[in-house]
């Protein structure tokens, strides 16, 4: 008996074991395709076959893993499939409006005349006579019924014995309202049916005439194919995950078209429906049109004002300001990149829609006076303790219901109330706040531990230019630092010991000084505080610095605070603290937080979705880091960092926030540092040894956040390492692979132009090359995010613990008799006018229960397995490692935290350090790493 090639639509095959004979079914290929990002574009293929009925019997096979090929002398016949198209039912709200309701009148008529979609499906292999690609089959879906929410339409399809492999599925959505497409199967083939997974929004052709694709994921291995098999229920398969050159040639040009319909053609205004990214400038924060006065400058695209790129959206240009954007009408997110209809129905989503809108308003309404301060510390402590009475809130509606979302509780009596959740350092310890030992615990343990560093140079000086800001000379001096450490040692032998450590904002902040102080009810310093490391591994703050630069006539003015136990200088300190804070605060939110995650991160998903194609492995490793970032991005520009946003309005640079992240961005922002192990380096806190846990050894031992997220670190960079080794096997691929040096290019040179002549960027050449690049984009997204994210309401929500401005100058500062009198009288009041008005506080607490917040519909990182990558062995095995290590961090942290040596993780009244453990379950809870930026 003699073996032949493998055909398996053209030849009747019958594979046979020599030991024993098996169960005979036919040879066919399931199809799963990309989940949501399947291209929409004008198709140019042949026209599609007619469908014409069969009856014939088909020949069918047994496959094993040393099976031959049996020459039976008959012909392979045509395959009767039936499809089922699900798709999601309409919401309510389509139905209520009048456009809704004639738009569903007409789609009722398409279905009753069974044409809801046209599907074609597209074979994999070109036509050996001609050479060119083969003609689709197409065939229209009819409604059958609905159940459980969804909507079920059918098809059925003759396939030719010579079709060859499926290798896509293009949709035309014959309705007059866009269908969310969940998935298709194909019923009829002997072996099962196939299924496509969508999970994608398709436009009515009315609206968008082009058609949309779906990849299929995995194919029947045939006899030519070599590289990368795999056995599953005894069928041969190949995952369908192809660098471009591997590309089935039937699929070729559908790959390309693909990605140029992704990136548009750069003008119009983009429409709610539209799939298309593209890159533009921070030109639509001001609102000129609106108020002169709300007029902002134009972020990226200069020397003056350097900036990542955010996602275009063509909106006209502002009248008064045509170098600015409009910022009427609906902000433009990519369809596929909207929330998903559970996490528009969660709390989060509802607070981020409505709440950020109304509660400002409501504040307002009720706080008549924007500038009131808190009376007492009693009267905060009521915010938690007790009902706040909201009379304005009454008979408000949907506003009602959208503030009581934002708090714990509202009440259905005659005055609605508002009452906070206790933030858990409040709940721990109600005095911690005061503490200095938590003071300095928190640069390690808090909401923003990414800017403690190494103290290397002795004394400390300004960099800035001394004609305009005064002396460089820092006030905190050698005698003042060694008044504080005598008891150790010396300022030299500190600093040779590596035990002097700073937070310096002073010169980021100085330029701002004079203008931010313009501006009323706010101040401004530059600014930076010292710490020395103890034996015993913990921090004692030594010494805060504040600044003013020569300004209105006046000298320079600077002096440098130290923990006192005499009562003037104890508040002085307590003032001194304050408004570091308050620096602290405004750096964290606007650069470790925005900048260096959501901002910095748009142009890795913009230059993803146009240069990768859905097939490709490595849009398929990053995309689930790329959840809903775009949405909240666009969220946080309307009502977060926009002209008299939030931030704007509570945050000490006022309306220089967003200029002063632009500064940040220049000056300290550089890919090769985003790295964790690259940052600690770069902050001087971890010296590279080879025998260290992760290579790396910690000057600060117990460094929470460092020791938690090297874990995270390694395990991460091992699954990336593992994945991409996996399809890359020397350099050659590499830079060979056009589109991932297109993609690279592009974060470069448009995502990120401003900065595209640095000389550190890295090279993409090879495989390692790839696996720190993948791996830091990754890490950005996940970690990162969720070490500066998921624990600000447990540390700020309590705003005396990290106020986010500082209303009046240091009583000290060019002191009136009045004024000075005022402060030693009754301290505690001056520090209360000092900190956030009512509105102000009130507002930065509802907006970080929102930030802190969990979605029901989160992904964890580790915890689920994307379906491209359960389909391949090796990935799957992978990937059950990384999420091992991933389930032992969890355990890992919780046994820190209860190690009494480790003093910066634990002790009486202090909270534990739990923000990268992975897993959470929804709502505030300080703990869980999500794959994406999705809040």
């Amino acid at each position: 008996m003699a073996t032949q090639k493998i055909d398996i639509f053209k030849t009747p095959i019958l594979f046979h074991r020599t030991d024993h004979a098996g169960t005979l079914f036919l040879l066919n290929k399931p199809c799963i395709p990309s989940h949501s990002r399947a291209n929409s574009f004008s198709i140019n293929r042949p026209k599609p076959q007619l469908q014409r009925k069969c009856k014939n019997i088909v020949r069918a096979g047994f496959v094993l893993e040393k099976a031959k090929a049996v020459d039976t002398g008959e012909t392979r016949l045509s395959i009767p499939v039936k499809a089922t198209v699900t798709v999601k039912s309409p919401n309510i709200g389509d139905y209520l409006s009048l456009v809704g309701i004639f738009n569903r009148g007409f789609d009722d008529i398409t279905d009753l005349l069974g044409k809801s979609l046209l599907l074609e499906l597209v074979s994999a292999d070109l036509d050996p006579k001609t050479g060119s690609e083969k003609k689709p089959i197409n065939g229209y879906a009819h409604l059958t019924g609905q159940k459980n929410g969804e909507v079920i339409y059918e098809s059925e399809f003759v396939i030719p014995g010579d079709f060859g492999e499926i290798g896509a599925v293009i949709i035309e959505n014959e309705h007059r309202t866009e269908t969310y497409l969940k998935h298709i199967v194909l019923n009829g083939f002997p072996n099962g049916p196939i299924e496509f997974h969508c999970g994608s929004w398709v436009q009515p052709k009315f609206d968008n005439p082009d058609k949309r694709v779906f990849f299929a994921d995995k194919m029947l291995l045939q006899e030519k194919i070599q590289k990368w098999p795999i056995i599953k229920n005894g069928f041969l398969y190949r995952v369908k995950s192809y660098l471009p050159s591997q590309t089935p040639k039937g699929l070729k040009s559908l790959r390309e078209k693909d990605l140029v319909n992704l990136r548009g053609n750069g003008t119009g205004e983009r429409k709610s429906s539209d799939r298309i990214y593209d890159y533009d400038v921070y030109n639509d924060l001001g609102n000129p049109d609106s108020n002169p006065e709300l007029a902002r400058p134009v972020l990226g695209g200069s020397k003056q004002y350097p900036y990542p790129r955010r996602c275009r959206t063509g909106r006209p240009p502002s009248k008064n300001d045509p170098k600015s954007e409009t910022r009427s009408g609906t902000l433009y997110v990519p369809r596929d990149d909207e929330f998903s209809e559970v996490k528009n129905r969660s709390v989060v989503t509802k607070i981020a829609e409505s709440v950020l809108n109304a509660i400002l308003p409501l504040l307002e309404s009720v706080l008549t006076a924007t500038d009131r301060v808190f009376p007492s510390f009693t009267a905060i402590d009521q915010l938690y303790d007790q009902e706040v009475p909201i009379t304005k809130l009454k008979n408000s509606g949907s506003l009602r219901s959208s503030v009581a979302r934002c708090v714990s509780a509202v009440s259905d009596a005659i005055d609605d109330i508002i009452q906070f959740e206790i933030p858990e350092m409040l709940r721990k310890d109600r005095f911690s706040w005061l503490r200095d030992e938590e003071f300095a615990r928190q640069t390690l343990a808090g909401t923003n531990p990414y800017s403690i560093k190494l103290v290397t140079e002795w004394p400390l000086r300004s960099s800035l230019d001394p004609d305009i800001y005064g002396p460089p000379e820092s006030a905190i001096t050698t005698e003042l630092v060694e008044r504080e450490i005598k008891d150790f040692m010396t300022v030299e032998q500190a600093l040779q010991g590596k035990k002097l450590f700073i937070i310096d904002y002073h010169d980021l902040l100085l330029p701002f000084v004079s203008k931010v102080r313009q501006i009323k009810g706010t101040t401004l310093y530059g600014s930076r505080a010292l710490f020395f490391l103890t034996p015993d591994g913990t921090l004692n703050p030594i010494a805060i610095e504040l600044t003013r630069p020569p300004m209105e006539g006046k000298p320079q003015w600077k002096q440098a605070f130290n923990p006192s136990l005499e009562a003037t200088g104890l508040w002085l300190w307590r003032f001194a603290k304050a408004h570091f804070l308050a620096h602290d605060s405004g750096y964290h939110e606007l650069v470790s937080h925005w900048l260096r995650t959501h901002c910095a991160l748009e142009p890795y998903i913009i230059a993803t979705n146009r240069q990768l194609s859905v097939m490709h492995p490595i849009y398929r490793l990053l995309h689930p880091h790329f959840r809903y970032t775009m949405k909240i991005n666009a969220l946080a520009r309307e009502v977060l960092v926009s002209a008299d946003g939030i931030i704007e309005r509570s945050f000490s640079p006022r309306k220089y926030s967003m200029e002063l992240s632009s500064v940040a961005y220049d000056q300290l922002w550089r890919f090769d540092r985003e790295a964790l192990p690259a940052d600690l380096i770069n902050r001087g806190i971890a010296v590279k040894d080879p025998t260290a846990p992760h290579g790396l050894k910690l000057l600060i031992e117990d460094y929470p956040f460092a020791n938690d997220g090297l874990i995270l670190w390694d395990a991460l960079k091992q699954w990336v390492a593992d994945y991409v080794n996996h399809y890359y096997k020397d350099a050659s691929m590499v830079e060979s692979d056009t589109e991932l040096q297109a993609w690279w290019t592009e974060i470069r040179t448009r995502g990120h132009g401003d900065k595209k002549d640095e000389p550190w960027w890295p090279v993409l050449q090879t495989p390692e090359d790839l696996i720190g690049i993948v791996t830091t984009i990754a890490w950005v997204a996940s970690a990162h995010h969720s070490a500066v994210n998921f624990g600000q309401y447990a540390y700020a929500g309590y705003f005396p613990n990290r106020p986010t401005i500082a209303r009046i100058n240091m009583p000290c500062e060019d002191p009136t008799r009045e004024g000075w009198k005022r402060f030693l009288d009754n301290p505690d009041s001056e520090l209360l006018v000092c900190f956030p008005s009512q509105i102000q506080a009130m507002l930065v607490m509802a907006v970080l229960g929102l930030l802190s917040n969990h979605s029901p519909d989160e992904e964890y990182i580790g915890e689920h397995m994307e379906p491209t990558w359960g389909e391949e062995p090796e990935i799957k095995e992978a990937f059950e490692r990384f999420s091992t290590r991933i389930k032992e961090l969890e355990k890992i942290i919780d046994d820190r935290n209860k190690d009494a040596s480790l003093k910066n993780r634990g002790g009486a009244g202090v909270v534990p350090y739990e923000v990268l453990k992975p897993f959470s379950k929804p709502g505030v809870t300080g703990e869980g790493v999500p794959y994406s930026v999705s809040i």
